[in-house]
Order: C-alpha cells, then sequence, then structure tokens
C-alpha cells in the first residue's frame, strides 16, 4: 500500500502535458491541387473517433522529468534554455521512449500523435492554407526564412493564440514528429519551426526525418488514447463489376497500408477443396470497406491459404497456396510483393504440390530481419505447423523442417530472442499447446498454456502489440476473447470478452452463420487474422466481421 501512495504522490508531482479534447469528426487532409514541390501532400477524407492531444509541445521540464541528462543541451546553439520552452535536440526514438515512460508512470496511455490526427487536429475545422486563414500573421512569425545561421528564439510555448480547439503552436516554433513512417527510412514531421519559410508551417505541409536526427528545429507532442471499442461491421462486400463471388467466404488475411488504411484478402468458393476458388480483396478506408475485387487467382487451381506483410520500406509481400488439382492437401507455396505501384508475378518459393505449404495469415519479422511464416504441415487436424524462413528479405526461402504443435499456430518473437507459437489442436494436459524455440525455429520444446483448445472452425491470433505486450486472441466457453500478457507469455493476467455489452445480432459467415453479441457472448468461432494501425487501433477480423478496438480498451475493467 505504501508503495502504491508514493507511486501516486510521485505521479502527482510530474509536470504532466496538459491534454485538449479534440472532437471526432469527418475532414480533407492535404491539398487539392498540390504543386510539384509538394506532390507529397495527397488530398483525401479522414474519418477520426475523438481523442486527446497535448496542448503544447512538450516542453524542457516535462522532458527533463524523464530525462534529466537533457538539461546539458539546454541552450544549445543558443535555442530552448527555460523551462516553458519547446524541447529540442530530441530524436523520434527519444520521443517514443518519453510516450512509453509517461505511459508507465501515469497508468495512462500516451504517444505521438499519427499525421491524420495531427493536420485534423491542427485544422480544427478550417479547410485554409493555415487555422489563422490563408495566410499566417507576421506578429506570430519566428524568424520565417531560410538562414545560413539560425538566429536564436524565444521557443517559449503557448506565446499566440491557440486555434479553435486550444492548441498552440500548430504552426511554427519546432517541427513535431509523428508517429507515421513517411518512407522506409524517414519518420514523418509536422507544423514546420522557427527558422523556416512561412510556406513550410501549412496545416498540410508534409516533412520527414531520419527517426535518430536530433536537431533545434525538432520537438514533438504526445496524443493520449482512451479506451475505443468500435461498432463491429462486416468486410466481406459483394462485388459490384462481375467479380465471381461464392457462398463461402473464409480464411482473411490483413495488413496495415504504409498510405493509410487496410487491405484485407480471402478465398470465395462453393467448397474448400474446390478448383473454383479465388482469393478476392476489399480495402478499408477508415470507416468502410470497398466491394469486393479479385486479388489473385491460377485458373482451375485451388487457392486455399494466404497471408499479407507490410516490411518497414513500405513494400508488401503476399504468399499464397497453388494447388495442383483441387484438394487443398497438395499446394505448392506462392509468394508475390507490391512496390513501386504494382504487384510483380507470382511466384514459387517452395514449388513442390505437398503437405507443409498452407498458408496461414499472420507472418513477422523477428529483430535480425528474417521473415517467419507459418504453414499448416498437413490437411488432418493434428498435424501441426510447419515454419518457413526468409534471411534475405523473401529471396530466398527455408522450411526448417521442424513441427510445431497444433495447426493454423500464431507466432512471435520473444524478448530474449526465443520463438512462441500458439496453436490448435495437438492439446497438451487438454489445454492449448504452446511451443517454444532457442534456435529460430529448427527444433521446439512444448507444454500446455493456460487457455482452453480450440477446435472447428476456429483460428486464433498471437501478436505483439506496438506498446509491447503480447495479445492472444481466441475462443473460450462464451465466445471470442482477448489476453494480455506483459511478461513474455509466463502469463496472461488481462482476459476479457470482445464485446462492448451492446447486444447486436451479428453474421459471422463461413462456418459461424449469425450470432447474438451481448454482455456474457462473443462471436463463438471464426478465423482471425490481425494487424495494429499507427493510432494503435487493433483491427481484428473474424471470417466475415471486422472489430476495432484498442490497448485501454482490453486493459480497462
Amino acid at each position: 500500500m505504501l508503495t502504491v501512495l508514493l507511486s501516486l504522490l510521485w505521479t502527482l508531482q510530474l509536470p504532466l502535458p496538459k491534454m485538449v479534447e479534440i472532437p471526432g469528426g469527418r475532414s480533407y487532409m492535404g491539398t487539392l491541387n498540390p504543386s510539384v514541390e509538394n506532390r507529397d501532400e495527397t488530398y483525401r477524407e479522414v474519418c477520426l473517433p475523438a481523442f486527446l492531444m497535448s496542448e503544447t509541445e512538450i516542453t524542457n521540464a516535462q522532458y527533463e522529468a524523464f530525462d534529466p541528462a537533457h538539461k546539458a543541451l539546454r541552450g544549445y546553439k543558443g535555442f530552448s534554455n527555460n523551462d516553458d520552452e519547446a524541447v529540442v535536440m530530441v530524436s523520434w526514438e527519444d520521443a517514443q521512449a518519453y510516450c512509453r515512460w509517461l505511459s508507465n508512470r501515469t497508468g495512462r496511455h500516451f504517444r505521438l500523435p499519427t499525421e491524420e490526427e495531427w493536420e485534423y487536429a491542427c485544422r480544427a475545422g478550417t479547410t485554409t492554407a493555415y487555422n489563422t486563414g490563408e495566410t499566417y500573421p507576421e506578429a506570430f512569425w519566428k524568424v520565417q526564412r531560410n538562414t545560413r545561421n539560425k538566429v536564436p528564439v524565444s521557443l517559449r510555448v503557448a506565446q499566440f493564440p491557440p486555434n479553435a480547439w486550444g492548441l498552440y503552436d500548430m504552426h511554427g516554433n519546432v517541427e513535431e514528429w509523428c508517429q507515421n513512417e513517411y518512407d522506409s527510412d524517414c519518420r514523418a514531421v509536422r507544423g514546420g519551426s522557427h527558422n523556416t519559410p512561412v510556406e513550410f508551417l501549412r496545416s498540410a505541409n508534409r516533412s520527414a526525418s531520419i527517426p535518430q536526427d536530433r536537431s533545434v528545429l525538432l520537438g514533438f507532442r504526445v496524443v493520449e488514447c482512451g479506451p475505443v471499442f468500435m461498432e463491429p461491421i462486416p468486410y466481406v462486400i459483394a462485388p459490384e463489376d462481375g467479380t465471381p463471388f461464392y457462398a463461402h467466404n473464409h480464411q482473411p488475411a490483413v495488413t496495415w497500408l504504409p498510405e493509410g488504411g487496410l487491405l484485407a484478402i480471402w478465398f470465395s468458393t462453393n467448397a474448400e477443396a474446390g478448383r473454383e476458388m479465388v482469393v478476392l480483396q476489399s480495402l478499408f478506408d477508415g470507416e468502410k470497406w470497398s466491394p469486393a475485387t479479385l486479388f489473385c487467382k491460377v485458373p482451375d487451381r485451388n487457392m486455399t491459404g494466404s497471408a499479407l506483410l507490410t516490411l518497414e520500406n513500405g513494400e508488401i509481400l503476399h504468399f499464397q497456396g497453388v494447388g495442383d488439382a483441387g484438394e487443398w492437401k497438395d499446394l505448392a507455396l506462392a509468394m508475390r510483393s507490391f512496390k513501386e505501384g504494382r504487384w510483380t508475378p507470382l511466384r514459387y518459393i517452395e514449388p513442390e504440390h505437398e503437405v507443409r505449404h498452407q498458408v496461414i495469415a499472420g507472418p513477422i519479422v523477428t529483430r535480425d530481419g528474417r521473415i517467419l511464416l507459418c504453414c499448416d504441415a498437413g490437411p488432418d487436424g493434428e498435424a501441426g505447423t510447419s515454419l518457413h524462413v526468409s534471411k534475405d528479405g523473401g529471396k530466398s526461402w527455408e522450411d526448417t523442417g521442424s513441427l510445431i504443435k497444433g495447426i493454423h499456430a500464431g507466432i512471435v518473437e520473444l524478448s530474449d530472442g526465443r520463438l512462441m507459437a500458439y496453436g490448435r489442436g495437438n492439446s497438451i494436459k487438454g489445454k492449448m499447446p504452446c511451443s517454444l524455440s532457442a534456435d529460430g525455429g529448427y527444433t521446439w520444446e512444448y507444454g500446455p498454456t493456460e487457455f482452453p483448445p480450440i477446435g472447428s472452425g476456429q483460428r486464433l491470433v498471437l501478436r505483439r502489440l506496438q506498446e509491447g505486450p503480447l495479445m492472444l486472441c481466441s475462443f473460450g466457453k462464451n465466445g471470442l476473447e482477448v489476453a494480455l500478457s506483459y511478461d513474455e507469455g509466463k502469463s496472461w493476467p488481462v482476459k476479457k470478452l470482445l464485446t462492448d455489452g451492446v447486444e447486436r445480432e451479428l453474421d459471422g459467415g463461413a462456418w459461424t452463420g449469425k450470432f447474438t453479441l451481448d454482455a456474457t457472448h462473443a462471436e463463438p468461432k471464426g478465423y482471425l487474422a490481425c494487424t495494429q494501425s499507427p493510432d494503435g487501433l487493433i483491427h481484428l477480423l473474424s471470417s466475415r466481421v471486422h472489430y476495432r478496438f484498442n490497448l485501454p480498451w482490453i486493459e480497462r475493467k
């Protein structure tokens, strides 16, 4: 009890950023007819839920409660001397570390804003170049010109009036790190700064810097994420263009796209061993899914098993099982990638039509750059899972020849470099099996988890959230559950039914059919796939339903 009281007292003494509520709504970001120089300012509609953003940029006093050593950088090149000036000389990685520290100290959830959140909040309902109109008043300028030698100026926050939503210094003062990648090498930066021409301060202007950059131009502000559980919606939408669409739509894969939104794929067929099977796609724009279109098809071949993976450089990999006849036991393993605006031709990476090639959604990239892809080791429900590894970015592949307990396995890398996988079937002592490997997946040790086994029509998700905890989505006696582990899978102290308590009748499609979602019942079965967007929102797909929620919602009691 004393420890808790001391922690609370310490938190109350923290120089916390003051947070402003940003109302949810729809807006446009970017520039309608951008110049060649500003061609990265893509004009598009965004729809955002309400969130909290810090009233000002993080100050020296606030940042140095986390990193006292930063005081040595006060006054660097004449900038940012005082407690109430915006902190500078902080990298994107420093800003991320501050967010993690602040979250741990307060029990709240802080992160950098996404570009969408930043521009939406900056505009505060305006559509002009600046939130002050088509011009930014000279009275608010802080050396808004190119300078060979930067002219020192006060970076004190809140010197000038806030925008309509109560946010200060969204134009100028210092540039602000955002959560998003700009491209494979850089993170997005918004807002412009002192010693910068005023046109770089526009609401739509996009800049970037490498994540390690520390500069007197660069600072940041934070957003706070409250609990979010959004209305479940279907993502399987019938085509409108004559694309083949059959009765059985199942086995999804999903990924977050570098330009924003989601790509989901799944198979559509009359029979799971059918040669008519096609792989369809749909795109999510933040609010709704597009009607299905054809994604991949080898004529008269079964197409069971798909996976998607977006790499750090923005390249998207698509993995696909391809049969030599109708029976999905005899699949070869194929791959293609999306880069420079188009998909490369489908190519075999393991060309034999045999077992160990039925692709499972959820491939990962390890810290040392290996790509790990799980495939069912056979058509039998107790056949287990095979593991395929690429050490060169997907150019060449190796089947480890090992066996993970359970089909449809989900896999994660633990903090000590070991691999951990959970699967369906092959139960141990009446529990879902856990497989652990200390040699990159070539050999495994097995044991029981604390979770019940899952069965027909069910596929789990095991992944690491960007905030750090491991998340398991699986099925219990009352339906779809989500669990969290903060100690690398040793224990799972948070377990929660995936429902907000509102009674709804939903259609789960495939083997699930119609079911009731309410306070005590969730989806009873479904094949799960998952991705997490830069704003922290978790996107979980079952065989037909798209669930959206975040870590604070999972943790809320």
